[in-house]
């Protein structure tokens, strides 16, 4: 039996805690809140963020982070992306040499353009990180819908132990050692979907949302490879897989914030009636940084940005980018 310290109590973690201890693992789970500490030892139950997902009576809860790290065989990094680096600064005295943290949280940190794993292999440069994504719905992990994601580490060893603690018959892991491109797939589907669900919110149709979809893996891939991601991964469960998902669903929080916009509500407005962390908010001014610093053309992205953050009207955007100037679709693909 794996000892597992599940740091976040939100849907995602909430979630896999589900998964992990029908696998036959130990989990506790951690929250700086007191309150949702308390929700769960009476209900074994998140009823405001993964109602209907009961716990096993054999998982622990705790909002001592020194207690939830201790004796842990693996780390589960599962709070937003916003909060990574505190909670990893907070965690680094308590963790042991090589410890195997593995980061389900996914985005890019405004101001260093960091990825999940590099801000906590910063904050916690002793431990062993890896990180799980692809599409995968807290909501349809939590009810044991079939899934499947990708593990990304920086040995096969390390991927293949955490590939046998994850893998069941309704949740299918595979593993990879591009953890870089991974983790950009991951954190820039979330500001794709902003701009699906504003299409969504303006009352257009499939043809918009196949366009932005795969335009939107287009800029991602070219972000991806400069900065020494593979290719591979961008049309996979990571790349591809994920941004069809979120882009499409209504458990998407990001596709829901983004047809509030185009609905008419404001930035705060949308993320107030969303009531969860709209990853793809704080992503986004990453990634034009990171597009600047690439010299990496992101049309899409960058007018995500610009309704976001500057009040562009949601139908102007999407204008300007259908009457950009003309262009071949594939570059590397010769004329004979």
């Amino acid at each position: 039996m794996t000892k597992i310290g599940i740091i976040g109590a939100g849907s995602w973690g909430t979630a896999l805690a589900w998964l992990l201890t029908n696998n036959g693992h130990n989990c506790t789970i951690y929250s700086a809140l007191a309150d949702e500490i308390k929700m769960f030892e009476e209900f074994h139950e998140n009823k405001d963020k993964l109602p209907g997902v009961i716990l096993s009576d054999d998982t622990l809860y705790t909002a001592d982070i020194e207690s939830a790290l201790d004796a842990k065989d693996v780390l589960v990094m599962a709070v937003p992306s916003k909060f990574v680096r505190s909670t990893a600064r907070s965690m680094a005295p308590f963790v042991k040499d090589g410890q195997k943290i593995i980061d389900v949280a996914k985005g890019i940190e405004e101001g260093t353009s960091m990825t999940m794993s590099q801000i906590i292999s910063e904050e916690i440069p002793n431990a062993d990180v890896s990180v799980l994504s692809g599409p995968s719905h807290a909501e349809e992990v939590g009810r044991g819908i079939p899934t499947t994601i990708v593990v990304g580490s920086k040995t096969k060893e390390t991927a293949e132990y955490l590939q046998n603690i994850f893998m069941s018959d309704v949740f299918r892991v595979y593993i990879s050692p591009d953890i870089l491109g991974i983790e950009i797939g991951a954190a820039l589907k979330n500001v794709i979907a902003l701009a699906a669900g504003c299409a969504d919110g303006l009352g257009y149709g499939d043809n918009t949302k196949a366009a932005l979809i795969t335009r939107g893996i287009a800029e991602i891939s070219r972000l991806g490879v400069a900065m020494g991601g593979n290719s591979a991964t961008f049309a996979g469960l990571t790349g591809m897989g994920d941004l069809i998902v979120t882009c499409a669903s209504m458990h998407s929080r990001n596709r829901r914030c983004g047809i509030l916009i185009g609905q008419g509500k404001t930035l705060d407005e949308a993320q107030a009636e969303v009531k969860m962390v709209v990853e793809g908010v704080f992503s986004a001014k990453a990634a034009m940084e990171l597009s600047q610093k690439y010299n990496v053309e992101m049309p899409i992205i960058s007018e995500v940005n610009k309704v976001l953050f500057e009040g562009k009207d949601p139908s102007e955007a999407v204008k300007d980018l259908m009457m950009r100037d003309k262009k071949i679709e594939n570059p590397i693909i010769p004329w004979d």
